[in-house]
């Protein structure tokens, strides 16, 4: 007799997270980690990515048994300097004046925990959004009309966010919105999950 497919679980509430794990997996669950996000001192942000990734699968997993866990977190940057979720339109703003005219880098990692066997799998997707020269009265509307502040570097390529744009470049395009999906079907498949 086969044993029954583990549990699926996103180690995130995040609902743009969940609209993305959606196009692969019907059924999952969503555990909210309570991560503390805080970079480490010195710590560059593509390793600040995955140590989070894996520290909100590591939460989210606990007591569970017999899960495939995913952890994802991105972490942005504007030469040199992380830009994070705004959380006022005043904020969203002065992020889209500074990124205007330049190239912001998203590093978004992803791990998925087997808690059947402890086994980690991890991935760190870059992706650079070189923005076009935007002037006042185009941020202006734009956070208006979206009200992106809840999206670290304040828009939302899915939605109007695009026109902010001059190019994206991106081995996956869905890691900019949040979970990188060609990697996560590549580990569920690895992790035994038939996708398609």
């Amino acid at each position: 007799m086969n044993a029954a497919p583990p549990r699926i679980v996103l180690a995130s509430t995040s609902r743009y997270r969940a609209e993305l794990l959606r196009r692969l997996l019907p059924d999952f669950e969503q555990r909210a980690p309570g991560t503390d996000e805080t970079a480490l001192p010195g710590e560059a942000p593509d390793a600040h990515a995955a140590r989070l990734a894996v520290a909100k699968a590591v939460a989210a997993a606990d007591g569970l048994g017999d899960a495939l866990v995913i952890g994802s977190d991105q972490v942005a940057e504007l030469d040199g300097t992380q830009l994070d979720k705004p959380g006022s339109a005043a904020n969203a703003r002065a992020q889209l004046a500074a990124s205007s005219g330049h190239t912001a880098h998203f590093h978004t990692a992803l791990c998925l925990l087997d808690t059947r066997d402890g086994r980690r799998q991890v991935h760190v997707d870059h992706t650079r959004v070189h923005f076009r020269t935007l002037d006042a009265m185009e941020i202006e509307r734009y956070v208006e009309r979206e009200q992106p502040l809840d999206c670290a570097g304040s828009f939302k390529c899915e939605g109007l966010g695009i026109s902010l744009f001059e190019r994206i470049d991106s081995e996956d395009p869905s890691a900019l919105i949040g979970l990188p999906l060609i990697a996560l079907a590549r580990l569920l498949r690895t992790a035994g999950v038939v996708v398609p």
